[in-house]
């Protein structure tokens, strides 16, 4: 018996593993038992062979950014050759193109621009909903911290004006680690841990949705991982108990970072500190239903891997991503890719929406008749 049986038995039986607990199973290199027990415990939030993935588009509307994160290959200062906003007539025509596949979702975000008013991103939503009918699911933490600064609005003001000029949920880009140690060393202007929690929380009062990350691999402390882990926790237990008209964290989605192209030189850690991860994560968040494979860092293979290490959803095609391919990873896949790669995996592919809805179940004979590329 093992030192991990004990923790990884309660987790099944449904109980809470503690902090300490969390820090001794990444400490672990038991990585496929890790694995089978996050299966278990998906499972019971998905008994059904259901894979799950939303047909979307990454719009980088600017890649203008003053927060300078030492791990990033995208931005370009202010005034600094190759910085761009985009027309907003150019994101038009990307809604246009997402929605004539089939698409739902747009996951919207660009840099934290130093001179773009807060109007700038209420009257681009308002344009976009009188146009399209489509989820805008946009706006990283730092930027909705950026629009605090420039506009002088409150947070729940900002929130507030963002949904009522059309922005339906958050995604949980730039969680990074949430340590204040770890977000010192690699991107000190992007604010703090709890910043950036905030921002998440200010969303759920106002009964937005939202999802949550965590990127490893900047030399963290496995009690940092774990510390990230039981803050996420932590806040959806806030969000629930005190039963706000929002679901709080939908999902969560590690992965693993991409040192290639950036001022931040480390090893480059493997699929197997990735799989570990995401057990672990699982295991850890009992609160959070969705947990999302990451395409984007791994690759498909792995992406199908996944699906038995606690995940029951492949993320979103983004048939558009600039952020990670800048940084020297980039994965391709057809939509008929993705519904082999399900099926080989042993489970039923299915098409969601933000709110992971079922829109669409495709069966054996089922061909994809959209010919795009995922990048996720």
């Amino acid at each position: 018996m093992s030192a991990i049986d004990p923790i990884l038995d309660k987790a099944v039986a449904g109980g809470r593993i503690s902090l300490e607990d969390c820090i001794q199973l990444f400490e672990s290199d038991e990585i496929e038992k890790l694995g089978d027990a996050a299966n278990k415990i998906m499972l019971k939030w998905h008994p059904e062979p259901i894979t799950t993935f939303v047909v979307g588009r990454n719009v980088n509307y600017t890649n203008v950014c003053d927060t300078y994160c030492r791990f990033c290959a995208f931005y370009r200062a202010p005034g600094a050759e190759g910085g761009y906003v985009l027309p907003n007539e150019t994101i038009f025509q990307k809604i246009q193109e997402t929605i004539d596949v089939g698409g739902t979702e747009i996951l919207m975000q660009g840099g934290t621009h130093p001179s773009l008013p807060f109007s700038y991103y209420t009257d681009l939503l308002r344009e976009i909903k009188k146009r399209f009918q489509i989820q805008m699911h946009s706006f990283s933490p730092a930027e909705i911290i950026k629009m605090v600064e420039l506009s002088g609005l409150t947070l729940d003001e900002v929130i507030r004006e963002l949904n009522e000029a059309g922005l339906d949920s958050l995604p949980g880009g730039g969680a990074e680690i949430l340590d204040d140690r770890t977000r010192m060393k690699i991107s000190r202007k992007k604010g703090s841990w709890r910043q950036w929690m905030d921002v998440m929380e200010a969303a759920h009062r106002r009964g937005m949705s939202t999802t949550a990350t965590m990127v490893v691999g900047f030399g963290e402390s496995n009690e940092e991982r774990a510390l990230h882990l039981l803050r996420v926790r932590d806040s959806q237990d806030k969000c629930l108990e005190q039963k706000l008209p929002s679901p709080g964290f939908l999902a969560f989605i590690p992965w693993i970072f991409q040192p290639d192209n950036t001022n931040l030189k480390v090893e480059k850690a493997g699929p197997d500190v990735y799989l570990k991860t995401l057990a672990i994560s699982r295991i850890m968040l009992d609160n959070i239903p969705n947990f999302q494979s990451s395409w984007v860092t791994m690759g498909p293979e792995v992406g199908k891997l996944s699906l038995s290490y606690g995940c029951n959803d492949f993320g979103s095609t983004m048939i558009e991503e600039n952020v990670v391919s800048a940084a020297g990873t980039t994965h391709k896949v057809n939509i008929s890719l993705i519904l082999q790669l399900i099926r080989e995996a042993g489970k039923i592919p299915a098409q969601r929406n933000t709110s992971y809805n079922i829109l669409r179940m495709y069966n054996e004979q089922d061909v994809a008749d959209q010919d795009f590329v995922m990048q996720n």
